[in-house]
Protein backbone atom coordinates (compact mmCIF):
# COMPACT_ATOMS: atom_id res chain seq x y z
CA UNK A 1 0.00 0.00 0.00
CA UNK A 2 3.03 2.33 0.62
CA UNK A 3 4.50 0.94 -2.27
CA UNK A 4 1.07 2.55 -4.05
CA UNK A 5 1.33 5.90 -2.61
CA UNK A 6 5.37 6.60 -3.05
CA UNK A 7 5.29 5.19 -7.13
CA UNK A 8 5.92 7.70 -9.42
CA UNK A 9 3.69 8.83 -11.70
CA UNK A 10 4.23 7.72 -15.48
CA UNK A 11 6.20 9.61 -17.80
CA UNK A 12 3.97 12.02 -19.89
CA UNK A 13 2.88 10.77 -23.45
CA UNK A 14 3.61 12.78 -26.57
CA UNK A 15 1.86 14.38 -28.61
CA UNK A 16 2.02 14.12 -32.51
CA UNK A 17 -0.20 15.38 -35.09
CA UNK A 18 -0.47 14.33 -38.57
CA UNK A 19 1.57 16.19 -41.78
CA UNK A 20 -2.22 16.65 -42.84
CA UNK A 21 -3.43 18.76 -40.10
CA UNK A 22 -0.72 20.45 -39.02
CA UNK A 23 -2.30 23.17 -40.34
CA UNK A 24 -5.58 22.87 -38.90
CA UNK A 25 -3.74 21.36 -35.95
CA UNK A 26 -6.44 18.41 -36.08
CA UNK A 27 -5.37 15.48 -33.70
CA UNK A 28 -4.23 12.06 -35.64
CA UNK A 29 -6.46 8.97 -34.91
CA UNK A 30 -3.25 8.14 -32.76
CA UNK A 31 -3.44 10.84 -30.75
CA UNK A 32 -7.00 10.34 -29.82
CA UNK A 33 -6.73 6.38 -28.90
CA UNK A 34 -3.47 7.76 -26.68
CA UNK A 35 -5.42 10.59 -24.94
CA UNK A 36 -8.39 7.98 -24.28
CA UNK A 37 -5.83 5.16 -22.87
CA UNK A 38 -4.56 8.21 -21.10
CA UNK A 39 -7.76 9.24 -19.47
CA UNK A 40 -8.95 6.01 -18.51
CA UNK A 41 -5.56 5.13 -17.36
CA UNK A 42 -5.61 8.36 -14.99
CA UNK A 43 -9.03 7.81 -13.94
CA UNK A 44 -8.46 4.32 -12.65
CA UNK A 45 -5.08 5.23 -11.17
CA UNK A 46 -7.23 8.16 -9.05
CA UNK A 47 -9.55 5.71 -7.75
CA UNK A 48 -6.80 3.85 -6.52
CA UNK A 49 -4.81 6.63 -5.14
CA UNK A 50 -8.49 7.82 -3.42
CA UNK A 51 -8.69 4.07 -2.33
CA UNK A 52 -5.53 3.79 -1.23
CA UNK A 53 -5.47 7.39 0.90
CA UNK A 54 -9.33 6.41 2.47
CA UNK A 55 -7.31 3.17 3.60
CA UNK A 56 -4.10 4.58 4.90
CA UNK A 57 -5.87 7.92 6.66
CA UNK A 58 -8.72 4.78 8.29
CA UNK A 59 -5.81 3.06 9.23
CA UNK A 60 -3.73 6.10 10.79
CA UNK A 61 -6.88 7.38 12.97
CA UNK A 62 -7.37 3.77 14.30
CA UNK A 63 -3.83 3.86 15.11
CA UNK A 64 -3.70 6.67 16.53
CA UNK A 65 -7.11 6.12 18.41
CA UNK A 66 -5.26 3.27 20.08
CA UNK A 67 -2.37 4.80 21.02
CA UNK A 68 -4.40 7.61 22.49
CA UNK A 69 -6.41 5.05 24.35
CA UNK A 70 -2.98 3.02 25.48
CA UNK A 71 -1.54 6.57 27.31
CA UNK A 72 -4.73 7.21 28.56
CA UNK A 73 -5.01 3.85 30.13
CA UNK A 74 -0.88 4.15 31.59
CA UNK A 75 -1.53 7.71 33.34
CA UNK A 76 -4.22 6.46 34.78
CA UNK A 77 -3.07 3.41 35.93
CA UNK A 78 -0.01 5.78 36.80
CA UNK A 79 -2.93 8.35 38.95
CA UNK A 80 -1.17 10.88 36.70
CA UNK A 81 -2.91 12.77 33.73
CA UNK A 82 -1.37 13.06 30.22
CA UNK A 83 -0.90 16.68 30.59
CA UNK A 84 0.89 16.52 34.13
CA UNK A 85 3.93 15.39 32.87
CA UNK A 86 5.33 18.96 31.32
CA UNK A 87 4.22 20.49 35.02
CA UNK A 88 6.11 17.69 36.41
CA UNK A 89 9.29 17.97 34.47
CA UNK A 90 9.12 21.64 35.11
CA UNK A 91 8.64 21.15 38.80
CA UNK A 92 12.02 18.98 38.99
CA UNK A 93 13.93 21.33 37.05
CA UNK A 94 12.75 24.40 39.78
CA UNK A 95 13.69 22.04 42.69
CA UNK A 96 17.18 21.27 41.21
CA UNK A 97 17.63 25.31 40.40
CA UNK A 98 16.84 25.92 43.83
CA UNK A 99 19.01 23.70 45.31
CA UNK A 100 21.99 24.38 43.36
CA UNK A 101 21.60 27.87 44.38
CA UNK A 102 20.90 27.18 47.75
CA UNK A 103 24.53 24.91 47.51
CA UNK A 104 26.09 27.78 45.90
CA UNK A 105 25.45 30.38 48.81
CA UNK A 106 26.53 27.50 51.13
CA UNK A 107 29.48 27.36 50.13
CA UNK A 108 30.03 31.20 49.11
CA UNK A 109 29.35 32.21 53.06
CA UNK A 110 32.03 29.52 54.01
CA UNK A 111 30.24 27.23 56.65
CA UNK A 112 32.44 26.55 59.15
CA UNK A 113 33.22 30.22 59.83
CA UNK A 114 29.21 30.60 60.14
CA UNK A 115 29.35 27.35 62.75
CA UNK A 116 32.10 29.11 64.59
CA UNK A 117 30.74 32.21 64.41
CA UNK A 118 27.16 31.20 66.33
CA UNK A 119 28.86 28.61 68.49
CA UNK A 120 31.04 31.48 70.19
CA UNK A 121 28.34 33.78 70.36
CA UNK A 122 25.88 31.28 72.09
CA UNK A 123 28.91 30.28 74.30
CA UNK A 124 30.01 33.84 75.42
CA UNK A 125 26.64 35.00 76.14
CA UNK A 126 25.71 32.24 78.97
CA UNK A 127 29.28 33.54 80.71
CA UNK A 128 26.62 35.98 81.22
CA UNK A 129 24.05 34.02 82.56
CA UNK A 130 23.89 33.70 86.90
CA UNK A 131 21.22 31.81 87.22
CA UNK A 132 18.56 29.28 85.47
CA UNK A 133 16.41 32.48 85.92
CA UNK A 134 18.76 34.59 83.65
CA UNK A 135 17.49 32.37 80.65
CA UNK A 136 14.21 33.70 79.90
CA UNK A 137 12.60 35.15 76.88
CA UNK A 138 14.52 38.62 77.10
CA UNK A 139 17.73 36.60 76.87
CA UNK A 140 16.85 34.79 74.01
CA UNK A 141 15.67 37.34 72.42
CA UNK A 142 19.08 39.12 73.21
CA UNK A 143 21.07 36.33 71.95
CA UNK A 144 19.24 35.66 68.12
CA UNK A 145 19.96 39.58 67.73
CA UNK A 146 23.07 39.09 68.29
CA UNK A 147 23.63 36.00 65.87
CA UNK A 148 21.33 38.05 63.33
CA UNK A 149 23.36 40.35 62.82
CA UNK A 150 26.43 39.04 63.08
CA UNK A 151 26.10 36.32 60.49
CA UNK A 152 25.03 39.05 57.67
CA UNK A 153 28.53 40.56 59.32
CA UNK A 154 30.47 36.92 58.91
CA UNK A 155 28.96 36.68 55.14
CA UNK A 156 30.02 39.95 54.01
CA UNK A 157 33.28 39.27 55.37
CA UNK A 158 33.77 36.00 53.88
CA UNK A 159 32.30 37.15 50.54
CA UNK A 160 34.38 39.99 50.20
CA UNK A 161 37.50 37.70 50.71
CA UNK A 162 35.97 35.76 47.93
CA UNK A 163 35.20 38.94 45.60
CA UNK A 164 39.13 40.05 45.90
CA UNK A 165 40.47 36.64 45.72
CA UNK A 166 39.32 35.05 42.72
CA UNK A 167 41.60 34.49 40.95
CA UNK A 168 44.00 32.94 43.94
CA UNK A 169 40.96 30.37 44.43
CA UNK A 170 40.52 29.20 41.41
CA UNK A 171 44.03 27.60 42.35
CA UNK A 172 43.43 26.87 45.95
CA UNK A 173 39.59 26.29 46.29
CA UNK A 174 38.42 26.14 42.77
CA UNK A 175 34.65 24.92 44.31
CA UNK A 176 34.07 28.41 45.54
CA UNK A 177 31.08 29.94 43.62
CA UNK A 178 33.14 32.79 42.09
CA UNK A 179 35.81 30.95 41.19
CA UNK A 180 33.91 28.16 39.67
CA UNK A 181 31.85 30.60 37.55
CA UNK A 182 28.63 29.84 39.57
CA UNK A 183 28.17 33.49 40.77
CA UNK A 184 29.43 36.64 39.06
CA UNK A 185 31.53 39.22 40.32
CA UNK A 186 28.19 41.46 40.19
CA UNK A 187 26.27 38.62 42.19
CA UNK A 188 28.90 38.46 44.64
CA UNK A 189 29.35 42.18 45.20
CA UNK A 190 25.80 42.20 45.32
CA UNK A 191 25.62 39.64 48.67
CA UNK A 192 28.21 41.40 50.12
CA UNK A 193 26.40 44.66 49.99
CA UNK A 194 23.24 43.64 50.95
CA UNK A 195 24.60 41.71 54.10
CA UNK A 196 26.40 44.29 55.40
CA UNK A 197 23.63 46.86 55.33
CA UNK A 198 21.46 43.95 56.73
CA UNK A 199 23.91 43.42 59.61
CA UNK A 200 24.33 47.24 60.61
CA UNK A 201 20.39 47.91 60.51
CA UNK A 202 19.73 45.15 62.97
CA UNK A 203 21.84 46.70 65.25
CA UNK A 204 20.53 49.86 64.78
CA UNK A 205 16.58 48.62 65.55
CA UNK A 206 18.46 46.59 68.42
CA UNK A 207 19.95 50.12 69.75
CA UNK A 208 22.72 48.16 71.51
CA UNK A 209 26.07 50.11 71.70
CA UNK A 210 27.99 46.71 72.46
CA UNK A 211 26.83 44.90 69.23
CA UNK A 212 27.23 47.92 66.80
CA UNK A 213 30.70 48.47 67.90
CA UNK A 214 31.29 44.20 67.72
CA UNK A 215 30.05 44.59 63.80
CA UNK A 216 31.81 47.95 63.37
CA UNK A 217 35.13 46.62 64.60
CA UNK A 218 34.87 43.55 62.42
CA UNK A 219 33.68 45.35 59.51
CA UNK A 220 36.59 47.70 59.82
CA UNK A 221 39.48 44.39 60.37
CA UNK A 222 37.63 42.47 57.60
CA UNK A 223 37.65 44.92 54.82
CA UNK A 224 41.47 46.04 55.13
CA UNK A 225 42.16 42.45 55.50
CA UNK A 226 40.75 41.75 51.58
CA UNK A 227 39.96 44.76 49.69
CA UNK A 228 42.84 45.28 47.10
CA UNK A 229 43.75 49.42 47.82
CA UNK A 230 46.52 51.19 48.52
CA UNK A 231 48.05 50.73 52.63
CA UNK A 232 45.08 47.86 52.83
CA UNK A 233 44.46 44.06 51.81
CA UNK A 234 46.46 43.55 55.30
CA UNK A 235 46.09 39.26 54.14
CA UNK A 236 49.74 40.10 51.99
CA UNK A 237 51.54 40.70 55.86
CA UNK A 238 51.48 37.55 57.81
CA UNK A 239 51.61 39.33 61.12
CA UNK A 240 49.03 41.98 60.13
CA UNK A 241 46.70 39.59 59.08
CA UNK A 242 47.11 37.45 62.51
CA UNK A 243 46.46 39.91 63.96
CA UNK A 244 43.02 41.10 62.40
CA UNK A 245 42.11 37.71 63.15
CA UNK A 246 43.11 37.41 66.81
CA UNK A 247 41.16 41.02 66.93
CA UNK A 248 38.35 39.63 65.60
CA UNK A 249 37.94 35.73 67.08
CA UNK A 250 39.11 36.28 70.28
CA UNK A 251 38.57 39.70 71.70
CA UNK A 252 35.48 41.47 70.24
CA UNK A 253 33.57 38.15 69.99
CA UNK A 254 34.40 37.91 73.63
CA UNK A 255 34.35 40.98 75.43
CA UNK A 256 31.55 43.07 73.15
CA UNK A 257 29.38 39.92 72.35
CA UNK A 258 29.60 39.45 76.51
CA UNK A 259 28.95 42.82 77.24
CA UNK A 260 25.88 43.09 75.15
CA UNK A 261 24.56 39.92 77.35
CA UNK A 262 25.35 41.56 80.50
CA UNK A 263 25.03 45.56 80.14
CA UNK A 264 22.28 46.03 77.49
CA UNK A 265 20.04 42.51 78.11
CA UNK A 266 20.40 42.16 81.58
CA UNK A 267 21.40 46.00 82.52
CA UNK A 268 24.23 45.29 85.01
CA UNK A 269 27.35 46.31 85.73
CA UNK A 270 30.50 45.37 83.09
CA UNK A 271 32.62 43.15 84.66
CA UNK A 272 35.41 40.85 83.41
CA UNK A 273 34.66 37.33 85.56
CA UNK A 274 37.16 34.82 85.02
CA UNK A 275 35.69 32.51 82.41
CA UNK A 276 35.20 35.59 80.12
CA UNK A 277 39.33 36.37 81.15
CA UNK A 278 39.77 32.58 80.23
CA UNK A 279 38.13 32.58 77.30
CA UNK A 280 40.19 35.24 75.98
CA UNK A 281 43.23 34.28 76.25
CA UNK A 282 42.38 30.58 75.32
CA UNK A 283 40.79 31.86 71.88
CA UNK A 284 44.29 33.91 71.80
CA UNK A 285 45.72 30.78 71.23
CA UNK A 286 43.30 29.58 68.89
CA UNK A 287 43.24 32.61 66.84
CA UNK A 288 46.60 32.68 65.97
CA UNK A 289 46.50 29.08 65.12
CA UNK A 290 43.88 29.89 62.79
CA UNK A 291 45.19 32.46 61.00
CA UNK A 292 48.46 30.81 60.80
CA UNK A 293 47.05 26.97 59.48
CA UNK A 294 44.72 28.56 56.77
CA UNK A 295 47.64 29.38 54.74
CA UNK A 296 49.33 25.51 54.98
CA UNK A 297 46.77 24.40 52.07
CA UNK A 298 47.12 27.62 50.24
CA UNK A 299 50.52 28.06 49.66
CA UNK A 300 50.65 26.93 46.21
CA UNK A 301 48.45 30.13 44.61
CA UNK A 302 49.85 32.40 47.37
CA UNK A 303 53.05 32.10 46.27
CA UNK A 304 52.36 33.09 42.89
CA UNK A 305 50.71 36.01 43.94
CA UNK A 306 52.79 37.20 46.04
CA UNK A 307 50.69 36.85 49.61
CA UNK A 308 53.76 36.41 52.60
CA UNK A 309 52.16 34.12 54.83
CA UNK A 310 54.18 32.53 57.35
CA UNK A 311 53.53 29.13 55.15
CA UNK A 312 55.27 30.37 51.81
CA UNK A 313 57.69 31.78 54.14
CA UNK A 314 58.96 29.07 56.52
CA UNK A 315 57.35 26.21 55.22
CA UNK A 316 54.55 23.71 55.50
CA UNK A 317 56.18 21.40 57.61
CA UNK A 318 57.38 24.23 60.33
CA UNK A 319 54.32 26.25 60.65
CA UNK A 320 52.04 22.86 61.15
CA UNK A 321 54.26 22.06 64.26
CA UNK A 322 54.12 25.20 65.43
CA UNK A 323 49.92 25.33 65.16
CA UNK A 324 50.18 22.12 67.04
CA UNK A 325 52.25 23.13 69.66
CA UNK A 326 50.49 26.27 70.81
CA UNK A 327 47.12 24.58 70.61
CA UNK A 328 49.13 21.61 73.03
CA UNK A 329 50.26 24.71 75.24
CA UNK A 330 46.60 26.42 75.60
CA UNK A 331 45.03 22.84 76.38
CA UNK A 332 47.81 22.47 79.18
CA UNK A 333 46.92 26.17 80.54
CA UNK A 334 43.55 25.29 80.67
CA UNK A 335 43.88 22.33 82.32
CA UNK A 336 45.69 24.11 85.08
CA UNK A 337 42.82 26.63 84.84
CA UNK A 338 40.50 24.12 85.46
CA UNK A 339 42.06 21.96 88.52
CA UNK A 340 42.29 25.64 90.52
CA UNK A 341 38.88 25.77 90.02
CA UNK A 342 36.56 25.87 93.81
CA UNK A 343 33.98 23.87 91.87
CA UNK A 344 34.21 20.44 91.50
CA UNK A 345 31.71 19.89 88.39
CA UNK A 346 34.03 22.47 86.75
CA UNK A 347 36.73 20.88 87.77
CA UNK A 348 36.18 17.64 86.23
CA UNK A 349 34.74 18.49 83.18
CA UNK A 350 37.64 21.60 81.94
CA UNK A 351 40.59 19.26 83.33
CA UNK A 352 39.53 15.83 81.72
CA UNK A 353 37.68 18.03 78.74
CA UNK A 354 40.89 19.41 77.76
CA UNK A 355 43.03 16.56 78.46
CA UNK A 356 40.85 14.32 75.75
CA UNK A 357 41.58 16.88 73.13
CA UNK A 358 44.82 17.60 73.61
CA UNK A 359 45.48 14.00 73.11
CA UNK A 360 42.95 13.37 69.94
CA UNK A 361 44.92 16.55 68.42
CA UNK A 362 48.70 15.35 69.14
CA UNK A 363 47.58 11.79 67.76
CA UNK A 364 46.27 13.01 64.82
CA UNK A 365 49.07 15.50 64.37
CA UNK A 366 51.58 12.76 64.28
CA UNK A 367 50.08 10.58 61.84
CA UNK A 368 49.23 13.18 58.99
CA UNK A 369 50.99 13.23 55.31
CA UNK A 370 52.12 16.80 54.80
CA UNK A 371 52.51 16.39 51.42
CA UNK A 372 49.09 15.55 50.79
CA UNK A 373 46.64 18.86 50.38
CA UNK A 374 43.26 16.98 50.93
CA UNK A 375 45.04 15.82 54.17
CA UNK A 376 46.05 19.54 55.22
CA UNK A 377 42.63 20.28 54.57
CA UNK A 378 41.03 17.88 56.19
CA UNK A 379 43.23 19.10 59.14
CA UNK A 380 42.01 21.89 58.84
CA UNK A 381 38.66 21.19 59.43
CA UNK A 382 39.35 19.15 62.23
CA UNK A 383 41.01 22.36 64.05
CA UNK A 384 37.71 24.35 63.29
CA UNK A 385 36.15 21.42 64.80
CA UNK A 386 38.56 21.26 68.19
CA UNK A 387 37.50 25.21 68.06
CA UNK A 388 33.83 24.46 68.46
CA UNK A 389 34.28 21.89 70.62
CA UNK A 390 36.28 24.67 73.26
CA UNK A 391 33.03 26.94 73.31
CA UNK A 392 31.47 24.21 74.77
CA UNK A 393 33.68 23.90 77.26
CA UNK A 394 33.82 27.29 78.03
CA UNK A 395 30.97 28.18 80.01
CA UNK A 396 32.08 25.01 82.44
CA UNK A 397 34.86 27.48 83.40
CA UNK A 398 34.12 28.70 86.73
Amino acid sequence: MEALLLRPLDSPPRLSFSASSRDGCVPSQSLISKTCCITVRCSIEGRKQDHTNYIFGHNHRNFMHRRTNVSSHVNATSGQPLESQPEAYNCTSRWNTALASLDAFYRFSRPHTVIGTVMSIISVSFLAVKSLSDISPLFLTGLLEALIASLFMNIYIVGLNQVFDIEIDKINKPYLPLASGEYSLGTGVAIISISAVMSFSVAWIVGSLPLFWALFISFILGTAYSINLPFLRWKRFAVVAAICILVVRAMVVQLAFFSHMQTFVFHRPAIFTRSLIFATAFMSFFSVVIALFKDIPDIEGDCIFGIQSYSVRLGQRRVFWICVGLLEMAYIIAMVVGATSSCTWSKFVTVWGHAILASILWNRARSLDLTSKTAITSFYMFIWKLFYTEYLLIPFVR
